[in-house]
C-alpha cells in the first residue's frame, strides 16, 4: 500500500475533510468514510480473504462442471486416450503449483504484515524517547541563586 497516497486508511486533513463533507451531504457516506478511515488497512486482508472463499466455491462448481463433461455431458474427452491421460496429469500438477503459489503469497503477506508492524513499533518507541526528551525538565540553578525550570522563564 502506498503511505503517500491523499487518501489512505489514516487520520489525514484530506480523510477528515472528506469525512466532515460526506457526514454533511449525506450522512451514510461521512460513515463510510469513517469505516475507512478506522478499519481501512484492514481491506486487503478481508478482500484477500473474500476472494479466496469465492475461489473455493466456484472451485467446487467447476469440478463439478469437468466431471460432467468427463461423462460425456461435453467435449472434454478428445478420444485419445494417451493425450486425455497426458492432460489430465498437466492440469494436476498445474493445480498443485497453484497451490504452492497460493501458499507462498500467503506467508509473503504474513511477512509484510510483520515487516509493517516492525516499522510501526519504530516508529512509535522514536516517537516515544523524543517525547519523552521534551518533556523532561531543564534547570538553571546556578546563575539565578535559586532553582528556576527554563519553561518557566518564556
Amino acid at each position: 500500500m502506498n503511505t503517500t497516497a491523499l487518501i489512505r486508511p489514516a487520520w489525514t486533513p484530506a480523510t477528515i475533510a472528506l469525512m466532515v463533507i460526506g457526514f454533511m451531504v449525506f450522512w451514510p457516506l461521512g460513515l463510510a468514510m469513517l469505516a475507512y478511515i478506522i478499519w481501512g488497512d484492514r481491506l486487503e486482508g478481508f478482500k484477500r480473504d473474500a476472494n479466496r472463499a469465492t475461489d473455493g466455491i466456484f472451485a467446487g462448481c467447476r469440478r463439478g462442471a469437468d466431471k460432467a463433461h468427463r461423462w460425456g455431458h461435453g467435449s472434454a474427452r478428445t478420444g485419445n486416450v494417451a493425450f486425455d491421460d497426458w492432460r489430465e496429469k498437466e492440469l494436476e500438477r498445474l493445480a498443485e503449483e497453484r497451490k504452492k503459489l497460493d501458499e507462498m503469497l500467503e506467508e509473503f503477506d504474513n511477512y509484510a504484515r510483520e515487516l509493517r508492524r516492525a516499522k510501526d513499533q519504530d516508529e512509535f518507541d522514536r516517537f516515544m524517547a523524543n517525547r519523552n526528551k521534551s518533556t523532561a525538565p531543564t534547570t538553571t540553578a546556578k546563575g539565578k541563586g535559586k532553582g528556576t525550570n527554563l519553561l518557566d522563564e518564556a
